[in-house]
């Protein structure tokens, strides 16, 4: 019987800090407006909000491309859908690989059929132009580039105008992921010649997950245009998705109404605060943050750090494991564990979107402050406020 209530009652999540690699907190107006009345997936006036959201998340990720849009399905979605819709079987392509994400766009690109020449340093370490550049040289019928903007597995940001240039030198479609990048760090689609980039709704955009914003520049419509083949997957074909989306409406799937009020509502938030604000919010908390881990003796794995993801090797004599339940079970306080090499070695504190706050940050420090019986970390966060 106890059983049977327990299947058919409420669910009654616990509230949690969430400072791990995503999903980063949610806002009440966005939550509310998920809670709003379901309409049709081609009612005029869902048809209007989607319009409405192209045009934020044109603004979001700097850039004037026409087929901007929110994929149905999570980060991992959106880059599928940019890695099957640009490449054939039988293309080579260029991917760097230095964590989780990078070795998963190798993956993809596998899957789709191509040839992928991988350029691989060692986690935690961004890629250098010079390996690129040596690779386009190698390697001269690569029809794309992939690049992973934020590794969100080791912290590791990754400049990209330099090797943007590069890759438009040598005609490459450039790929890049921006996941843990987009509406928290600077990123310039326009700008920096970008051809193609998808991102997660759960990061820095505070929405829960379950869309990927993707953008494609003209460029990249030409390739897809210029087919000899139908695209691997049917329900990530942006040939039909784009018709959906553009002015002939045509159907494809039923979208995910609900998240698009929420996606809506989140982008919002983002053109009401600013984006050039906000990127200036996740610097000061990264900062601040940063002043306080290395105050007790906590060291960054990546030499350049992402603002939004702080990876950190555990400290020595600890059970990061332990670290981390302790947060979670004493502090309500969520964050990553390392994966692949760092598995065991790392922890990975996310102030992305809406986590990203004063308060979050001088509690998380307070937090480890007492879990390793150690003083100083929240004095040096405040030196930084205070500058």
């Amino acid at each position: 019987m106890g059983k049977a209530m327990h299947l058919t009652g409420s669910f009654h999540p616990s509230q949690r800090v969430l400072l791990g690699p995503g999903p980063s907190d949610v806002p009440a107006r966005v939550l509310n407006a998920m809670a709003a009345p379901t309409l049709g997936h081609l009612d005029p006036e869902y048809l209007a909000l989607m319009d409405d959201t192209r045009r934020q998340l044109q603004t979001i990720f700097r850039t004037a491309n026409e087929l901007t849009l929110a994929i149905s399905g999570t980060g991992s979605a959106g880059m599928e859908a940019v890695v099957v819709n640009l490449i054939e079987p039988g293309d080579e392509a260029i991917v760097c690989v230095n964590g989780v994400f990078g070795t998963r766009m190798k993956d993809v690109m596998e899957r789709a059929g191509a040839t992928v020449h991988a350029i691989e340093v060692p986690w935690g370490e961004t890629i250098p132009p010079e390996r690129v550049a040596d690779a386009l040289r190698a390697f001269p019928r690569a029809r794309v580039f992939g690049i992973v903007h934020a590794e969100t597995s080791t912290g590791a940001h990754q400049p990209l105008e330099e090797i943007s240039k590069l890759v438009h030198a040598s005609g490459a479609l450039f790929l890049v992921d921006a996941v843990t990048s987009l509406g928290g760090l600077p990123l310039e689609v326009d700008a920096w010649g970008i051809d193609a980039c998808y991102s997660g709704t759960q990061k820095c955009l505070s929405c829960p997950p379950g869309l990927a914003p993707v953008t494609f520049s003209p460029r990249a419509l030409a390739r897809m245009d210029a087919r000899r083949s139908k695209v691997q997957s049917w329900y990530l074909d942006m040939t039909m998705i784009r018709n959906y989306w553009s002015a002939d409406r045509a159907y494809h799937h039923t979208a995910p109404i609900n998240m698009t009020y929420a996606l809506r509502e989140a982008c919002a938030i983002i053109l009401e605060e600013g984006l050039d604000t906000r990127i200036a919010r996740h610097s000061l908390n990264h900062r601040a943050l940063r002043a306080g881990l290395e105050s007790i003796g906590l060291h960054y794995i990546p030499s350049q750090s992402l603002t939004t993801l702080n990876a950190i090797h555990a400290p020595d004599g600890f059970d990061e494991a332990l670290i981390r339940r302790r947060l979670l079970t004493e502090f309500g306080i969520e964050i990553g564990a390392g994966l692949g090499p760092f598995k065991g070695r790392a922890l990975r504190i996310g102030l992305m979107g809406s986590s990203s706050t004063r308060r979050n940050v001088q509690l998380v420090l307070a937090a480890l402050e007492i879990i390793l019986s150690r003083s100083g970390a929240t004095s040096a966060a405040a030196s930084i406020y205070a500058s």
